[in-house]
């Protein structure tokens, strides 16, 4: 089972779906597209304590969190 995190300011929601699965794959990857054309930095962990930042969705990632675009004021 894979899983998509969104962090956002109310905390995060997460989106568990399996990759052998084709539509649940096709979710997986519309909600990738949607969110990182929305602002969102998507990133994948690449070992303890390091994550590597994606552009592309990536079927094989175990765990993918997405980051809100910071705003300053």
């Amino acid at each position: 089972m894979a899983i998509q995190i969104v962090m956002d300011r109310t905390g995060d929601s997460r989106h568990p779906f399996n990759p052998d699965d084709a539509r649940e794959l096709a979710k997986a990857e519309r909600r990738f597209s949607a969110l990182t054309e929305g602002g969102f930095t998507a990133a994948v962990r690449t070992s303890p304590g390091q994550v590597s930042q994606i552009r592309s969705f990536d079927p094989t990632a175990e765990e993918t969190v997405f980051f809100p675009r910071l705003v300053g004021g």
